[in-house]
């Protein structure tokens, strides 16, 4: 028996694939999920198949979408935020290439049993491939694609050495990575339609031009898209299968706005009442570990109290935070990063900071497997270390990473059991740890500037709630060009190199950052606080909802009916 897609069809039935890389797809998977699960017609089941975990897509989920949990894509090996692990990467690609057949016919027999309509894909190229093999349609929703980020891994451009980091920064060589992107982009010329996200680079398997290797998009000299290629890249699409989308980012509450919404979200995650004119910086680096210090010192002269108490304390307070929250994903890199700092990287007045260097490091560090490095009494002071009473530092400046005392900072992605591994340790003054369940959404909005990597979940939260956004490159992730582009456009971006974010000198980034955007933080407020376009990106996905549920149920009239 068969029936047309008609009013009184049975509900269409999405897979709905997602890249277990890293918590930008998943947020704005989850954030799509919720725009097609919310609309009025035409019914929908939707199935969220990821390695990401389950509480990540909580917001979609509550509203009836169905999780799945597969491996279903490499990932890029990523030690540090900021650094990737070339070596490590191909070896994660050949291993899963490996057993790509398994996997593919796995994922056909399981979309013919739940009777699949069709397969989106954020990023990940089996879902395109098993959905051919399934004869589905696919539609890509994505700005960027892995066969350009593992092109890139051949590219002559080098890593700055990061004192933490000791892996060696070697190009992988075209000739072997070459046949391994092209069963990548094999996999993605299998959708029928792309839809482009902001923040997007070239997509291979919907342009011909630029070409793959991506490394040929990118100038050595400058580390920036070159200008030809930048060009191509700011035309519109020109061709039908390929849909401009808007911003898809999780919403945030319009409460956070006013002060008294601002200072419950911030109560709930233990942090002491705050003048009204006290700024907040957001340090979120995603997945990586945070160590103690050992006493209250911090890295500025600072007259406020200790909140010890408050932190020690602090619990997940669900009746505070907002219902449709979502904790963290907990990307690869982290589990790979544990690997990495397994010895204690701090000194009595030391908060470990992603990426920030331990003292006893020399800045030339040996290629090594060994932690085993001399200590080397020449080093400047690392992220919240004071020397100003310790021996053998006399008259030492020390690094200030607020720019005053009206700034505070909030440290996300540690763990309350990470942070109070140790009952006499104490935070710097001013320095707070969010829970790892915070909604970062509405923790960005209250935030004055935020300083992370650059990611598409960090960025899209960043310019949908108009915070200023400090951020550190990622060279060798090629998804920066496109981002930095998005931050160009939206005014809201400011570089910090790493080798000043690991020296502690944020203070000239931060201030340019708010001075920057401060305007625009500041009409955003206003337009929150005065029920002013709140509903804009809600509007927006549910008409990118209603033209995918309007493509499939055309491509499914053009090629015929559907097996109930």
């Amino acid at each position: 028996m068969s029936s047309t897609l008609v009013n009184d069809s049975p509900p269409l039935c999405v897979a709905y694939y997602c890249s277990g890389h890293g918590y930008g797809h998943a947020t704005r998977v989850s954030a799509f999920a919720r725009h097609l699960l919310t609309q009025q017609a035409p019914n929908l089941i939707i199935y969220l198949v990821s390695s990401a975990p389950e509480r990540v897509f909580s917001d979609s989920i509550a509203l009836g979408a169905q999780y799945r949990c597969a491996d279903i894509d490499p990932v890029v090996v990523q030690p540090l935020a900021y650094r990737v692990d070339r070596r490590k990467s191909v070896q994660v690609l050949e291993q899963f290439l490996t057993t790509k057949n398994e996997l593919l016919e796995r994922e056909r027999q399981w979309l013919l049993e739940i009777r699949a309509h069709c397969v989106l894909s954020d990023a990940a190229f089996l879902g395109c491939l098993a959905a051919n093999a399934a004869g589905l349609p696919s539609i890509l929703i994505t700005n960027f694609t892995f066969d350009s980020v593992y092109s890139f891994l051949s590219s002559p451009i080098l890593e700055t050495p990061s004192i933490l980091d000791i892996i060696p920064d070697t190009p992988i060589p075209h000739a072997e990575i070459a046949p391994l992107v092209d069963q990548i982009l094999a996999g993605y010329r299998c959708a029928d339609l792309l839809v482009r996200l902001p923040g997007y680079i070239p997509i291979p398997s919907f342009i011909v031009e630029p070409p793959l290797p991506s490394s040929n998009w990118i100038d050595v000299k400058s580390k920036r898209m070159k200008p030809e290629i930048l060009e191509r890249l700011l035309l519109p699409p020109s061709a039908m299968t390929v849909i401009q989308a808007p911003l898809l980012v999780r919403p945030h509450s319009p409460s956070v706005y006013t002060f008294e919404g601002r200072s419950k979200l911030l109560a709930s995650i233990g942090i002491p009442p705050q003048s009204p004119d006290t700024k907040i910086l957001i340090v979120s680096f995603g997945g990586q570990v945070f160590r103690r210090p050992n006493s209250s010192r911090g890295s500025r002269a600072h007259s406020r109290q200790s909140s010890r108490e408050s932190l020690v304390d602090m619990t997940n307070r669900n009746d505070l935070l907002p219902s449709n929250g979502n904790g963290f994903l907990k990307p690869v890199e982290e589990s790979v990063h544990d690997l990495h700092v397994a010895t204690r990287l701090t000194t009595p007045d030391h908060l470990w900071i992603p990426g920030a260097p331990p003292v006893s490091r020399s800045p030339l560090v040996p290629s090594t497997s060994s932690f085993s490095i001399p200590i080397v009494n020449t080093i400047p002071p690392t992220p919240m270390e004071s020397y100003s009473d310790e021996p053998g530092f006399p008259g030492l400046e020390v690094p200030q990473l607020l720019p005053d005392e009206s700034w505070i900072a909030i440290i996300c992605g540690a763990s309350k059991e990470q942070w109070n591994a140790q009952d006499d340790e104490e935070l710097p003054e001013g320095f707070f740890v969010a829970p790892k369940d915070v909604y970062m959404p509405d923790l960005t909005a209250v935030g004055d500037v935020l300083l992370g990597k650059l990611g598409y979940g960090t960025v899209s939260e960043c310019v949908d709630t108009c915070t200023p956004f400090v951020y550190v490159s990622r060279p060798l992730f090629i998804e920066e060009h496109g981002l930095r582009l998005l931050l160009d456009q939206e005014g809201v971006g400011v570089e910090l190199s790493r080798e000043s974010y690991e020296a502690g000198d944020w203070t000239t980034a931060v201030n340019e950052a708010w001075t920057k955007g401060r305007d625009a933080k500041l009409r955003k407020v206003w337009e929150m606080q005065n029920a002013i376009s709140v509903d804009k990106r809600e509007k927006e996905g549910r008409r990118l909802a209603g033209t995918v549920t309007n493509w499939i149920e055309s491509w499914w009239k053009r090629n015929g009916q559907v097996s109930t």
